[in-house]
């Protein structure tokens, strides 16, 4: 089947390989049950690691809004470069060496380098992990650490306009080179992933990011566009602390580099922002029966907390009373310690959905999201998550996908939408044309 198009229609019995984890589930469309494929757009041609390099190298070698980062180099006595984590799709194992060698070419040595990986509220990460996160070589040529959402491994430098404590991690602010990298691509939250985002949240304090993220709850968000008001609020802390270089990138699901952007971080993540939406903001209708949706496999489904993008975007296409199947293995369960207590202590979900209205709460949020798609459609789930957690997610536990599947089609003529990179692919909903009054 081909999936390079952004809606594909099918017929004919086929075997759909759902992603899950590192692996696949089968899904087995009967021939009588025609179906589209809704997907972000893909090129077959969108290349390879020599391809990536390519791209990265012509970046740095000609930034947006400001000098080489090896001119910006000279004269710097200690340079920090904040990464994605292990649950973003930035090729830090790629685009590292790179940086480095620039730093090292402007005067910067490898033992005046920090890597800090920008985890918001994430959890730490292990040492095998960052090995396998910058990659081998890089790992054993500088000093790479886990972000600190403490108070007491953060500095305050202010307050935005609209009262957030900006407190930023000390080893960023206390450096003399600041450089961000990360990948573009719609949020749900803030708009747009990259950029400053690599600071707030990416090493902010946890008061920081909790009264930023209640932002969420004054303004509506549309994903692609940075017109909200937490991304007003992330930037206006470059009001408080120098960016010096950034290089951001727009990649698929395999971590290929698609776009490659790189200099100002205001300036140059704007250039770049309507080639992200061009690749993962898709025409749709919301008018399907049933939607078979994953995040996309490993690192998209790691944990619940993550797999709720795709949900979201299986929501937006899903005719309200109508069915979504999830396949997302959650090897993380919840993701998040707030999420799983709210969860497994809430007495209900419209007791959690109340609280959380009255009073924002970082985590536990996400229950905001999962009501907004429960109180409209039925959804199942195929994951690791065990059958009583799932339960009170206020999912129908999969075991076996192809039996839920069974399920939701009934006897009944269904309008099927199987959506394999949910997490990627944001559905724009078009309105149908009206019929004139009669």
């Amino acid at each position: 089947m081909n999936c390079s198009c952004s809606s594909f229609h099918g017929g004919g019995a086929a075997i759909f390989y759902i992603p899950y984890g590192t692996g696949t589930v089968p899904l087995d469309i009967p021939d009588t049950q025609p179906y589209d494929v809704v997907n972000y757009r893909m090129n077959e041609n969108d290349g390879d690691e020599s391809v990536s390099l390519t791209r990265i190298r012509d970046t740095l070698n000609r930034p947006y809004g400001t000098p080489p980062l090896r001119e910006l180099a000279r004269g710097k006595k200690h340079a920090v470069i904040m990464i994605s984590d292990g649950t973003r799709l930035c090729p830090s194992h790629i685009i590292l060496p790179l940086l480095l060698d620039e730093l090292n070419q402007g005067g910067v040595h490898d033992d005046a380098i920090t890597i800090l990986i920008a985890l918001g509220m994430h959890r730490q990460h292990t040492p095998q992990e960052m090995e396998r996160l910058v990659g081998a070589r890089v790992y054993t040529r500088v000093r790479v650490l886990n972000h600190s959402a403490a108070a007491e491994d953060c500095i305050y430098l202010g307050t935005t306009s609209a009262g957030t404590p900006v407190e930023i991690n000390r080893i960023a602010v206390e450096a003399d080179l600041r450089i961000v990298t990360g990948n573009i691509e719609p949020h749900a939250m803030a708009g747009v992933s990259g950029g400053v985002k690599a600071i707030i949240p990416g090493i902010a304090s946890e008061r920081c990011i909790q009264h930023n993220h209640s932002l969420s709850m004054n303004g509506r968000t549309v994903p692609g566009e940075t017109d909200n008001p937490v991304h007003r609020d992330m930037a206006e802390a470059l009001r408080f602390i120098n960016i010096d270089f950034m290089l951001n990138v727009i990649v698929n699901h395999k971590q290929h580099i698609l776009e490659a952007v790189a200099g100002h971080v205001v300036q140059a993540h704007r250039t770049a922002i309507d080639k992200a939406a061009a690749r993962f903001i898709v025409p749709s209708q919301t008018d399907y029966d049933v939607t078979v949706v994953s995040p996309g496999g490993h690192p998209k489904d790691m944990q619940m907390y993550q797999s709720i993008k795709a949900l979201r975007n299986a929501s937006a296409i899903t005719k309200p009373g109508g069915t979504i199947l999830m396949a997302a293995e959650c090897a993380e369960m919840m993701g998040n310690g707030t999420l799983s207590l709210w969860v497994e202590t809430m007495r209900d979900r419209k007791r959690a959905v109340d609280k959380l209205k009255q009073q924002f709460q970082l985590g536990a949020h996400k229950l905001l999201h999962l009501d907004d798609v429960l109180s409209r459609h039925t959804v199942y789930l195929h994951s690791s998550i065990p059958r009583p957690i799932v339960e009170l997610l206020g999912f129908i536990p999969a075991e076996n996908l192809q039996s839920a599947f069974h399920l939701a089609l009934t006897n009944k003529a269904v309008k099927l939408a199987v959506m394999p990179f949910g997490s990627l692919t944001y559905p724009q909903v078009l309105q149908k044309p009206q019929s004139p009054p009669k």
